[in-house]
């Protein structure tokens, strides 16, 4: 008798922990014709396992943006042990984009939908002459620049504020709720039995840390920003580190930041500072969610 079919495989949902330089990628979507992280990790998983899931980030960082520790959620069907799949998916894509951890979870589990917080670090050279070798991941910047003022300012963010003057103001954006990086309505989903608050608008984020702090390294002194919240819109903490350098560098006092954020206006705020310092940091869920599952 001939055998009869085997029922494919079901999915299983993975998670991957990345690291990537940003410097040579159009950011961490898809786009046509540009190279980018996500496109180079789906290309990768379909030369390793003849599938190509498109991979959700927990957000989407920028043309030029890095990472130390982005997340990444897809299901497969391919029966490959996670020690396997990171080793094969190291040796295939760029250098410049490496796994750092490979797991199966549970299938609830989405990289971006699941997240509770994520912080940012943005670096800023301090020394004579910036490094060649770290010019590609820092704003050298030679101004006088006031620490006392630095920290004053950004202490203004911490808490529940409407950050629309610190957003881009593409126009798609716009028709997306100026909102690359979250859900629009960026409170968690409300479980079985609690009351459905009003809708909150959607630039409003909640900044739980924002802080500079000084930092020494071989070449020279660095001021590193680094701010931790529920969510961030598009640009946001390169906005907020271009108003609060005008601050430190005596242009503006830090007692305008308050009514920049009243503004709502992004005419209100600072210059937009470059992509190449700031970083992904890292990315916080639930306890019960993204552990690894043995099947």
């Amino acid at each position: 008798m001939p055998e009869l079919d085997q029922p494919a495989p079901e999915p299983q949902t993975w998670k991957l922990t990345l690291a990537y330089d940003g410097t040579d990628f159009s950011g961490w979507q898809v786009q046509p014709g540009e190279v980018t992280v996500q496109g180079e990790l789906q290309k990768a998983l379909g030369k390793i396992t003849g599938e190509s899931p498109l991979p959700q980030g927990s957000g989407r960082t920028d043309a030029g943006v890095h990472a130390l520790a982005q997340v990444a959620s897809f299901a497969l069907r391919a029966p490959i042990p996670a020690g396997n799949l990171q080793r094969a998916l190291n040796r295939v894509l760029p250098l410049s984009i490496r796994v750092l951890e490979a797991r199966k979870v549970h299938g609830a589990f989405h990289a971006r939908h699941s997240a509770l917080a994520k912080t940012y670090e943005y670096r800023v050279f301090r020394g004579e002459i910036c490094p060649p070798l770290l010019a590609r991941y820092v704003l050298d910047c030679h101004w006088p620049m006031d620490l006392e003022a630095l920290q004053r300012s950004a202490q203004y963010f911490v808490g529940e504020h409407d950050f629309l003057s610190f957003a881009a103001t593409d126009p798609e954006l716009a028709c997306r709720a100026l909102d690359a990086d979250e859900n629009p309505d960026p409170r968690p989903i409300p479980r079985a039995g609690f009351q459905i608050e009003p809708p909150t608008p959607a630039t409003v984020r909640s900044i739980f840390t924002s802080t500079w702090e000084e930092r020494q390294s071989e070449a020279g002194g660095l001021l590193v920003y680094r701010v931790r919240g529920n969510g961030f819109l598009h640009h946001m903490v390169r906005n907020l580190v271009g108003t609060m350098l005008d601050v430190g560098r005596g242009h503006s006092p830090h007692t305008e930041i308050p009514a920049i954020l009243a503004a709502r206006s992004r005419s209100a705020a600072g210059p937009t500072a470059p992509a190449r310092g700031l970083f992904l940091h890292s990315v916080e869920y639930p306890a019960s969610e993204g552990l690894s599952i043995h099947v």
